[in-house]
């Protein structure tokens, strides 16, 4: 693993507390967080659902890897993606880079509970919500798993002991 920053990677599907987590982590290390969905929701002026439907998925893809791009592997930090980072085997390489990369896991029916609280998911915007995440999850879920240097199953857990899962999975590595 030479050559890696330090910073602490989180990926995973959609609802599977990654936002959160960031949180508790930067809460838990004193190192600062950063969100790839919100440094492009501010670089637009736009929430991400609002982003794809102006602009399209590609676009957003696109500018997610730039803002990807523009993270220091040199400076410690909770780097935080959205659920679809992982379709660019580049985008992969540079989270690596970056860090230690975890992927965050959660049972499909917990993963749909959660999604349904935000109606905003653009991708599930269709006319079966569900249908739609099954097939999402099933492309993704190998992806994140390829990349992922720890992964942690946060269905039954707390945002808090998700964090402490995390820390003490990063020790033994």
């Amino acid at each position: 693993m030479t050559g890696r920053g330090q910073s602490i990677v989180l990926i995973g599907f959609m609802g599977a507390g990654k936002s959160s987590t960031g949180k508790a982590l930067a809460r838990r290390t004193g190192l600062p967080r950063f969100d790839t969905d919100e440094i492009v929701s501010i670089r637009f002026g736009l929430a991400i659902a609002e982003i794809f439907a102006r602009f399209g998925e590609e676009k957003f893809r696109d500018a997610e890897s730039e803002a990807l791009g523009q993270l220091s592997d040199a400076a410690p930090a909770i780097i935080v993606t959205g659920g679809g980072i992982v379709l660019r085997p580049e985008n992969v390489r540079r989270l690596q880079e970056l860090g230690s990369v975890v992927s965050l896991e959660a049972d499909e029916e917990t993963l749909f509970r959660r999604i349904l609280r935000r109606a905003t998911r653009p991708l599930l915007q269709t006319e079966d919500p569900r249908a739609t995440m099954v097939e999402l999850l099933r492309v993704r879920e190998p992806l994140y798993r390829e990349a992922a240097d720890v992964r942690v199953d946060t269905s039954l857990l707390t945002h808090d002991e998700v964090a402490d899962a995390i820390l003490k999975s990063l020790e033994k590595l």
